[in-house]
């Protein structure tokens, strides 16, 4: 089994690097890959002025974490057993919320948190409004049951529930060079159709 603590050891300092936050390592997929089941180690990854990547910043991100992988495994330390995909990412609209920052820069959202022990008699997931966070506890505004909080550590996974209201409040993303590229493909298109 992969070491999700050591992997993010080792990839946080590469995203730093290029100025990125580090959101998620996870690894998806089973040991024993068959049957066109692939394991992916999934890597996402922002930056903190436009909480995206781009291709472009993935596509760097990709290369310093495959390159630093490569030269622990030479050095004996495999960090992911076996044949696995390595997937570089930005979070996405409807993004995870795994760093305490993140339940309070979303607050006001809403959000589904799948928890480990059960809150309101016997329910792990809910779903609302976030409403923030106080040192390690997490407050919500459960659709069903009204406000609940639980610790940030009982949190199994949580993450944005697309809506208009996100939609919104959300940062467009960097569409810059994309008209020239599109441009360029359809001109490429249309001289390829001529001949």
């Amino acid at each position: 089994m992969a070491d999700i603590a050591r992997i993010t050891e080792v990839v946080e300092p590469e995203a730093k690097v290029l100025g990125f936050d580090l959101v998620r390592v996870k690894i998806f997929g089973k040991a024993e890959a068959g049957d066109g089941d692939e394991r992916a180690l999934q890597i996402m990854a922002e930056r903190p002025d436009t909480g995206q990547l781009v291709i472009e910043d993935c596509a760097a991100l990709s290369r310093r974490i495959s390159n630093r992988i490569d030269e622990l495994e030479l050095a004996g330390e495999d960090l992911v057993e076996g044949a696995y995909r390595l997937e570089v990412s930005s979070p996405g609209i409807d993004r995870p919320l795994t760093r305490p920052k993140d339940f309070a820069n979303w607050a006001g959202h809403e959000a589904r948190v799948m928890l480990l022990s059960p809150v309101d008699g016997n329910r792990k997931t809910v779903q609302g409004d976030l409403t923030g966070i106080e040192g390690d506890i997490v407050s919500l505004i459960d659709r069903k049951s009204g406000p609940v909080t639980f610790p940030l550590s009982d949190i199994h996974s949580a993450k944005l529930v697309l809506t208009d209201r996100l939609i919104a409040a959300t940062r467009p993303l960097d569409t810059s060079g994309v008209d020239e590229e599109v441009l360029g493909d359809a001109e490429d298109i249309l001289e390829e159709q001529e001949d």
